[in-house]
């Protein structure tokens, strides 16, 4: 009977954390290994200068959640950015590389808090598959292809980028081998140092140098001053069981709360049209609240404790009807990777990294082949913006892994790429599995919806894939919905995946046919003495 699964939108970055899995390895050390390829496999989507959060759940214990997210450098304030003459932060570029990388520290709480229960491999050995295909080189996927032709006319003037990622003096094609062997020398380094060097040690100093050399605000005391978080995450108890996700500055909240009205709305006559529609409206509705309250956690509202009550889940409910309410409103976009395991003693994770647009801020550090993030491009430069941009701030993050303890023991790790789309994905495979009693496969791969944006899309209406708009549409624009169809297995909609443990320990995984992914599953019954 397996007993160890590994989800990913790459097959082999799924193949390389089972491997780990095989041998004995924890449930944080395969993930380390798959996060560490899947920045070399899926550079478009993901790099180790970009942010990371887990969700990491023992057996019979609460789960933990550990919040990578970097802050805002100490030179980047709204004076600076607009005594350079901007009225926002700039979406490419050395001024758009403004927050710390926080993924290498969350990996390193994570070892440290698993290190507790477990034996830990040694990280040079986690990272070297990871250097192996940096050096060699990977097959350019159609995903890296789309992003490479995407990004070219924006990041033309970042000769580094293209240094690295047009080496053939053009974009990338599918099929073609990349490599990256600044990349290999980094993961080497870090190997060989440690993790803590990205932010104290020689790695961190040439990373300082670096930046200031490309005109980032970021400066070495930045990096010294970084620590990820081990926190509480955030929980909501349904009908079905309890769901946890991650607190601010994630939209984890608006996961929760898409959830939890549905179960409060939900009503088992309704029919598949109606079902999307009671879920789309409660996404708007906790979108309302996402865009009113999640900022960094200094900034939070009194409100805040209460946004998961039963009380106020119910006052959201009521504003749903039979028709739709009038959308759009502004959004935000991301590129993501989620991925997902469990190992032999039944501990499961739930991850995700990101450096949020394609290629993040398209500043490649050429000494080490490493693309820094974007993500503080979702600060405002309005001081009165609930996620005005501060020195020291963390900026709105979409990046939300989810997790669930439902009640008939079964456990559940679960997630996605895609911006906006994260939460109604996440809602989507909940209620097909838990509601409408699919397979766990058919849950992530049936046709799915999207409202607002995501990579690719500037669209802030209702977006569906073909094959359900065929069944649905009509219903559902008789409903009021400003609906259109998009081709099915449609990339816009995100890389899903899930693991399900059961009870009894017999493991399920799946993974997107969206993306390139493989959900694996094995059995293992060696142990460490």
């Amino acid at each position: 009977m397996p007993n160890i699964a590994f989800t990913a939108p790459h097959a082999k970055a799924s193949e390389i954390g089972l491997s780990v899995l095989k041998q004995g390895g924890s449930a944080v050390d395969a993930m380390v290994a798959s996060a560490a390829a899947i920045s070399v496999l899926y550079p478009h989507m993901n790099s180790l200068a970009g942010d990371g959060f887990w969700l990491i759940q023992k057996p019979g214990e609460a789960p933990v959640c550990i919040d990578g997210c970097g802050f805002a450098a100490q030179n980047a304030s709204i004076e600076y950015y607009k005594n350079l003459g901007h009225q926002q932060i700039p979406s490419r570029g050395a001024l758009a590389a403004l927050t710390v990388g926080g993924t290498l520290d969350s990996w390193q709480k994570a070892r440290e808090y698993a290190g507790q229960f477990s034996h830990s491999i040694e990280l040079k050995d986690l990272l070297a598959p990871a250097v192996e295909l940096a050096k060699n080189g990977i097959q350019v996927t159609k995903s890296l292809q789309h992003a490479s032709q995407k990004v070219s006319e924006d990041l033309s003037a970042e000769a580094e980028y293209k240094a690295v990622f047009e080496p053939k003096g053009r974009t990338l094609q599918q099929g073609e081998l990349l490599q990256n062997p600044q990349l290999a020398h980094f993961l080497t380094e870090l190997g060989e140092q440690g993790l803590d060097s990205f932010y104290r040690g020689d790695i961190a100093k040439q990373l300082a140098k670096s930046l200031t050399n490309a005109g980032s605000p970021i400066q070495l005391s930045d990096l010294q001053s970084y620590q990820a978080k081990v926190l509480q995450p955030l929980s909501v108890t349904t009908s079905k069981g309890t769901f946890y996700n991650l607190p601010a500055p994630t939209q984890g909240i608006a996961s929760l709360l898409i959830l939890a009205i549905y179960d409060e709305i939900y009503q088992e006559d309704w029919s598949q049209a109606q079902k999307v529609h009671g879920l789309v409206e409660a996404t708007k509705q906790a979108f309302l609240v996402r865009d009113k309250e999640v900022c960094d956690p200094r900034r939070l509202s009194n409100n805040w404790q209460n946004l998961l009550s039963a009380s106020n889940i119910i006052s959201l409910a009521k504003n749903i009807s039979q028709q739709a309410m009038p959308w759009p409103r502004e959004s935000a976009e991301g590129d993501t990777i989620w991925m997902g395991c469990v190992d032999k003693d039944g501990t499961m994770v739930s991850f995700i990294q990101s450096i949020y647009w394609e290629f993040g801020s398209g500043v490649v550090l050429p000494e080490y082949g490493l693309v820094w993030n974007n993500r503080g491009t979702s600060f405002s430069l309005q001081a009165e913006h609930v996620n005005a941009l501060k020195p020291g701030y963390k900026p709105f993050h979409t990046l939300n892994p989810a997790f669930a303890v439902l009640n008939d023991g079964r456990r559940m790790s679960y997630g996605t790429m895609g911006g906006e789309g994260q939460p109604q994905t996440q809602a989507a495979i909940i209620s097909r599995y838990l509601y409408d009693n699919l397979s766990l496969t058919e849950s992530v791969n049936k046709g799915r919806w999207l409202l607002g944006r995501t990579w690719g899309s500037d669209e802030h209406d209702l977006k569906m894939e073909q094959d359900l708009f065929a069944d649905l549409g009509k219903d559902l624009i008789d409903k009021g919905h400003q609906l259109r169809s998009v081709d099915k297995v449609n990339e816009l909609m995100g890389h899903a995946g899930a693991i399900v443990l059961s009870s009894t320990g017999q493991v399920e995984a799946t993974s997107d046919h969206r993306s390139d992914g493989a959900g694996l599953v094995d059995k293992i019954s060696a142990k460490y003495t």
